[in-house]
């Protein structure tokens, strides 16, 4: 395995993660630094899923809407897998996003909430990423945040939970009930 074998004199590229193994978990990259994310649970995946549906339904023709795994590779040391993405269709290539996503989505699960709420934020931040949500798909609370970058920092724009409604206006008009992303975790 590469992540074992790699020399610690130099960061990780892109070449290196095409290398990783197919086994269930995402490797990322930022700034040169390897991030390994073991496989989402099925709250998370349940979320993911059913905002993609949300968003696909309301998504215009020239846009498209796209779930993990997907890479935004915007440099040899910067690969992202955003949960979900928004992005151009004439901006994708068949293996990658090669730059910013209008919308990028983390669905925070108990590994990765730090790390989504601080430096990924950081990076889609720098990355000039228009708008970014977090999404917590605790069954019995869920919630949404969303930011939008004014002024090359984000700023947050939406802040919901349960079956509080949000109507967004970026990437495109779509209305984010946080309960009904989770509604399919209950019978």
């Amino acid at each position: 395995m590469l992540a074992m074998t790699h020399p610690v004199s130099r960061p990780f590229t892109v070449e290196d993660l095409e290398d990783m193994p197919d086994d269930g978990r995402r490797y990322e990259l930022i700034d040169g630094e390897l991030l390994v994310s073991p496989a989402p649970g099925w709250s998370h995946q349940e979320a993911s899923r059913a905002l993609c549906m949300t968003l696909h339904a309301a998504c215009p023709r020239d846009l498209r809407v796209l779930a993990a795994p997907f890479a935004v590779r915007i440099d040899q040391f910067n690969e992202l897998q955003p949960d979900v993405l928004v992005t151009r269709f004439a901006d994708l290539t068949e293996k990658n996003l090669p730059r910013a996503p209008m919308l990028a989505v983390e669905v925070i699960s108990p590994s990765s909430g730090l790390r989504d709420r601080s430096l990924k934020k950081a990076v889609y931040e720098r990355m000039g990423v228009p708008s970014y949500w977090l999404v917590d798909p605790n069954r019995d609370q869920p919630a949404l945040t969303a930011y939008d970058l004014a002024g090359g920092s984000y700023k947050e724009v939406a802040a919901v939970t349960g079956r509080q409604a949000w109507s967004a206006s970026r990437p495109f008009p779509v209305q984010i009930v946080p309960a009904d992303l989770v509604a399919g975790l209950r019978p």
